[in-house]
């Protein structure tokens, strides 16, 4: 073999080995949002706010979420948490809502989330649950914006809404999937009733269940005789085979 060919080999190993690892890294994690169970139309739901540390020489130290203006929402209540101060900025809304029988005039329009500490510290990441509620009914997704300031003043910007047929953008915004409505999501007495019905069986069904139970037990019992009598005749096999066969 050629000298100068094997002296390149490890070189083009190398190579290789470096463009699979280059096209077969992840891509970097980004701010999302995710309900805590499910976010059902017409309903309300926990949702987190997941904010990962990207830097190697940073921390995250501030983090400010825009609500969506088309969608928009009368109650955001944040859950505290540690190390972190919260703002709630509502604003006029142009056209006011109507939840409960009442008109909302405002509405939360961003919540801002300030370090009191070190803040995300490299390699780490933080949730901020929000409780949020009404949720509309007449779309399948709501788009926030999310902006995401460093301990070095670095600031990315998560507002790049993703187009349909297109490739992820590199600053994606956090979009909340929405599940279909449930009967039950404004919290009405359906879960009385259910509880009621199983407290409280019919005859029907009390004498349905009765005749199962004396099927399943009559079933077992015949499958017990039979296997006893099987066992009897297996041994009476046996002892026959054995007389039978011809002494050495």
């Amino acid at each position: 073999m050629n000298p100068l060919k094997v002296s390149r080999l490890p070189v083009v190993v190398a190579a290789a080995g470096a463009a699979v690892l280059l096209f077969s890294a992840p891509a970097f994690a980004h701010v999302t949002v995710q309900p805590e169970g499910e976010a059902a139309k017409g309903g309300y739901a926990v949702i987190d706010f997941k904010v990962p540390n990207e830097r190697d020489n940073a921390s995250t130290t501030k983090l400010e979420v825009s609500f969506p203006t088309d969608h928009p929402l009368a109650s955001v209540m944040p859950q505290p948490v540690d190390g972190w101060k919260v703002e709630v900025t509502r604003s006029k809304l142009d056209k006011p809502l109507e939840m409960h029988g009442e008109k909302i005039t405002e509405a939360v329009s961003k919540v801002t989330w300030t370090a009191d500490g070190k803040g995300i510290q490299p390699g780490y990441f933080q949730k901020f649950p929000l409780s949020v509620g009404q949720l509309p009914e007449d779309t399948d997704e709501l788009v926030f914006k999310a902006i995401q300031t460093y301990s070095n003043k670095e600031v990315v910007r998560w507002i790049e809404v993703q187009q349909e047929g297109q490739e992820e953008p590199e600053n994606p915004a956090p979009v909340l999937e929405l599940s279909a409505a449930t009967d039950g999501h404004h919290g009405g007495g359906s879960g009385d009733t259910a509880s009621s019905d199983e407290s409280t069986p019919d005859s029907g069904t009390a004498e349905t269940a009765a005749a199962s139970a004396d099927s399943s037990d009559t079933t077992a019992r015949v499958l017990g005789i039979v296997g006893i009598a099987v066992g009897v005749a297996g041994v009476a096999f046996g002892v026959l085979a054995r007389r039978r066969r011809p002494s050495s």
